[in-house]
């Protein structure tokens, strides 16, 4: 409000000069009244003043910032004194009660500090059986880590989670079942709490997280994060156990979550120490302390993070780019093989689902997935979209008739996104084999046409993978449908050519 109204008093001033006429009084008497309406809304905008986005302030050492308006829940901030850029946010445990907010918590800073990295202790709400209250501080914690980047020096794509115990569950639930801007990058879970079936689980975490809901079979499935686990969109994880933990159970809890991460062929460590039982936290008195310690500088040091100005890919499509049947697929499919291929200056996300149609009324929609939202809450600044594949089903092809129609809805819709990304829409690779009823004559003369003419209508770039694959039969799984590891690898370099052509 204040520059407009510099700028039109400037304008009036230069103005009178010009025509060498006397209308200083003009802007006088605009002054006059501007600060009339300031003076009568003082009050207004002071209150406007003493809550100002907490991103614009740079917080002392141990700040404390409440989160709720009545300082039910903060976050403790340490910066270093040398950023690296990375931020951890830190969940004490205390069973879903209280909080052992110093050995999960403020004690682990200087570790953090020394390594460059912005350390976050957060004083989450104890959900009283209201799961909300824990998870939207935990939420808001990590948002305000990602908003405050330019001041705390921060990578916002290098923003962690660090939980101990119940701290750990909720950590595992914001990794699992955030939205994509609370989601973090990376999750530290240390003995945590993952199943909340009292069969399994701490039984007091359990009744304090659902209260009277204890026994409800929906929510435990929604709160029991192994089961949440979904491929690529759940963050990388290291989980650091002791054996003998008696409390909370590793098979069902710490080793299950692994589990889930690994059939979903997510990055995951695992740490298991032969004794310390549970909430050893950053005590000295744990046996295996200095090599915790060692053991979590090196997943740090080994975990790289990608460069805020990095060009954004978003790879969106269906089991091909998802990177069925490679048992690594976040590191082995097409879109973790592009990302190499294109180097440090690129960031690269994986957003396929398998077995997902283009067509909207298909058995399995892609935009019906969290991996469509996600792919636009990532703001790409280029596109890959491959999809058609199993929409030449009979089953999803007698709705062949909209297949114009839902492709110009999805390329709409990407257009739309504030970064307006370069879309590179993808045919389909061959079907060397009539598979689940995938109709190679269908893909080639039917959906390839189709897709080349909405490149026209709006300005996207091809690239012609039913051609350009063709050759490489011999790069397939069995099934006919899938490339092997060699053939995602053959198809990031097709694509890399296309991207980096100028």
């Amino acid at each position: 409000m204040y520059d407009r109204v510099y700028s039109l008093v400037t304008f009036l001033h230069h103005f009178s000069l010009i025509l060498n006429k006397k209308l200083t009084f003009v802007a006088d008497i605009l002054i006059t009244l501007i600060m009339k309406i300031i003076g009568k809304h003082f009050l207004r905008l002071a209150l406007l003043l003493a809550v100002l986005p907490l991103k614009a302030q740079q917080p002392k050492q141990g700040m404390v910032i409440p989160l709720t308006a009545d300082a039910a829940s903060t976050l403790t901030v340490y910066l270093p004194d040398q950023p690296s850029g990375r931020a951890v946010v830190a969940l004490p445990g205390g069973g879903y009660t209280h909080l052992a907010i110093n050995k999960e918590g403020h004690d682990w800073a200087p570790f953090f500090n020394q390594r460059g990295i912005a350390f976050f202790v957060l004083k989450y709400r104890m959900p009283h059986g209201n799961p909300s209250l824990p998870v939207d501080d935990a939420e808001k914690a990590i948002r305000m880590v990602r908003d405050s980047a330019l001041s705390w020096h921060i990578n916002p794509y290098d923003v962690g989670i660090m939980g101990f115990s119940a701290g750990g569950h909720l950590a595992s639930v914001v990794s699992t079942r955030a939205a994509f801007d609370a989601r973090p990058n990376f999750s530290l879970l240390f003995y945590p709490v993952i199943s909340l079936d009292r069969k399994a689980a701490y039984s007091r975490s359990a009744g304090a997280f659902f209260g009277d809901k204890v026994e409800d079979k929906a929510a435990i499935e929604a709160y029991s994060t192994d089961r949440q686990v979904r491929s690529h969109l759940t963050p990388e994880a290291a989980i650091f156990l002791a054996n003998d933990d008696k409390v909370i159970t590793p098979l069902a809890n710490g080793v299950a979550y692994y589990s889930a991460m690994r059939r979903k062929r997510n990055n995951c460590a695992l740490y298991v120490y032969p004794h310390g039982g549970h909430g050893f936290g950053y005590s000295s008195s744990f046996p295996y302390h200095q090599q915790l310690l060692n053991d979590l500088s090196t997943w740090l040091e080994k975990h790289k993070s990608v460069s805020p100005q990095a060009i954004r890919v978003a790879c969106i499509g269906n089991s091909i780019t998802d990177g069925a049947g490679i048992d690594m697929s976040e590191t082995e499919g097409y879109p973790a093989v592009l990302h190499k291929l294109l180097g440090n200056g690129y960031n690269v996300r994986n957003f396929g689902v398998s077995a997902r149609t283009l067509l909207s009324r298909g058995d399995y929609p892609y935009v019906k997935e969290l991996a469509w939202r996600d792919a636009q809450a990532f703001n790409p600044n280029v596109v890959v979209l491959k999809l058609g594949t199993n929409d030449s089903k009979p089953e999803n092809w007698q709705y062949g008739a909209d297949f114009e129609h839902d492709l110009l809805a999805m390329v709409d819709t990407l257009q739309s996104l504030p970064t307006r990304p370069v879309i590179y829409l993808a045919t389909p690779i061959p079907a060397f084999k009539p598979t689940w009823n995938i109709n190679d004559s269908v893909i080639a003369n039917a959906i390839i046409p189709i897709i080349r003419k909405v490149a026209r209508k709006r300005r996207c770039k091809i690239i012609d993978l039913h051609t350009a694959f063709a050759p490489y039969g011999k790069l397939m799984q069995t099934d006919g449908i899938h490339p092997t590891a060699e053939g995602a690898a053959k198809m990031a370099e097709i694509i890399r050519e296309s991207i980096c052509q100028k």
